[in-house]
């Protein structure tokens, strides 16, 4: 008995702590749509092509009229309309 339940602690506090990690990962994702490095950027939008709701859409926009990048700039535009389309 007392394996078993030391096994179910274990398994409950791996799921407890890949779940605060992976928020925190995606967390940070987000943050990185306006870092300088042009890499986080990219990465942030992979992470936004996941979260398709109004806040993104407006994340996006805002995205758009920031980014200097003419690649990114289109990628995002891409993942803008693809957002706005799974919402309507």
């Amino acid at each position: 008995m007392r394996k078993g339940s030391l096994l179910s602690f274990g398994v409950i506090g791996g799921f407890v702590a890949g779940f605060a990690l992976w928020s925190r990962q995606q967390h940070v994702d987000r943050q990185s749509l306006f870092s300088r490095n042009p890499v986080r950027r990219l990465a942030a939008l992979g992470y936004l092509r996941t979260q398709p709701d109004e806040q993104t859409v407006t994340l996006l926009r805002e995205y758009l009229a920031w980014e200097p990048k003419p690649e990114l700039r289109r990628r995002a535009r891409r993942l803008l309309r693809r957002v706005e389309r799974s919402i309507a």
